[in-house]
């Protein structure tokens, strides 16, 4: 029993540093043909509580979208796209487990102790919407942990910008 607990305490801790690995997803509309937009606008989603990380955001997607050509716009301009932005931070727990010596499970001798530490997590989902019909076009998503660095996060909000915007606009559908 106690050679099954080791065991299960290894097998999580062998698979948490890519469960908090930064991670991205996207998925877009694949009869969309995105040629036809050329500006947007945001609108509102879910911000980050903080001023500071709101505005960080919405630069950091302002500038990703500028370098492929979009222009940003007000909403009274009749944009193409809406953009917004979901955001929430939390935490994941993580075992941490120590073996106090001995000879292993078959001699009786050693102790293992396991501890809870929570990691701080961020997720952030950017959608882009046709604005006349509504409709949902692009969304991505990027998890990453955090760090009581700000700027660490934000090397990370942009690498993950980066990422979530690197093969946008998708291509026109065939």
């Amino acid at each position: 029993m106690k050679s099954l607990r080791i065991l299960l305490s290894l097998l999580v801790l062998s698979s948490l540093p890519a469960a908090i690995a930064q991670k991205v997803a996207t998925d877009y509309d694949h009869k969309a043909d995105f040629n036809q937009y050329h500006t947007y606008a945001w609108t509102t989603g879910t911000p980050i509580q903080s001023q500071l990380w709101d505005q960080r955001i919405i630069d950091g997607v302002d500038k990703q979208l500028a370098a492929k050509g979009f222009r940003k716009v007000d909403n009274s301009a009749d944009p193409d796209l809406y953009v917004l932005y979901h955001g929430a931070v939390g935490h994941q727990a993580q075992l941490n487990t120590t073996n106090m010596g001995g000879w292993g499970w078959r001699w009786g001798g050693g102790m293992a102790t396991t501890s809870v530490d929570y990691i701080p997590v961020g997720q952030l989902s950017v959608d882009i919407g046709d604005a006349k019909t509504k409709k949902v076009m692009w969304i991505s998503t990027s998890s990453d942990t955090l760090s009581d660095n700000p700027d660490k996060n934000q090397k990370k909000l942009d690498k993950a910008l980066n990422k979530m915007f690197q093969k946008f606009p998708p291509p026109a559908p065939k």
